[in-house]
C-alpha cells in the first residue's frame, strides 16, 4: 500500500499534466479534417487505463517480492 502510495502520485501528477496538453495537440489537429469529430469522454479513460495498469503493476511486483523466499535468490 505505501509503494502503491507513492506510484500513483507521481502518475496522477503525470496525468493531469499529460491530458490537457494532449487534448489541445488532439483537438487542433482533428480540426484540419473536412469532416469534424469532437474528442469524447473515452480520451480522458486512457489516464484511468493507464493508472490501473501501473497499480495492478507495482502490486503484483511487491506481491512477488514479498512472498519471495530469500534463501532462493540468486545474485547477479
Amino acid at each position: 500500500m505505501l509503494l502503491n502510495k507513492e506510484i500513483v502520485k507521481w502518475i496522477a501528477v503525470s496525468i493531469i499534466l499529460a491530458l490537457p496538453i494532449a487534448w489541445y495537440a488532439m483537438y487542433k489537429w482533428l480540426e484540419n479534417f473536412a469532416y469534424k469529430t469532437e474528442l469524447a469522454v473515452g480520451f480522458a479513460l486512457a489516464g484511468a487505463l493507464a493508472l490501473g495498469n501501473c497499480i495492478a503493476n507495482v502490486s503484483w511486483q511487491s506481491w512477488k517480492a514479498a512472498t519471495r523466499n530469500p534463501i532462493e535468490v540468486e545474485i547477479e
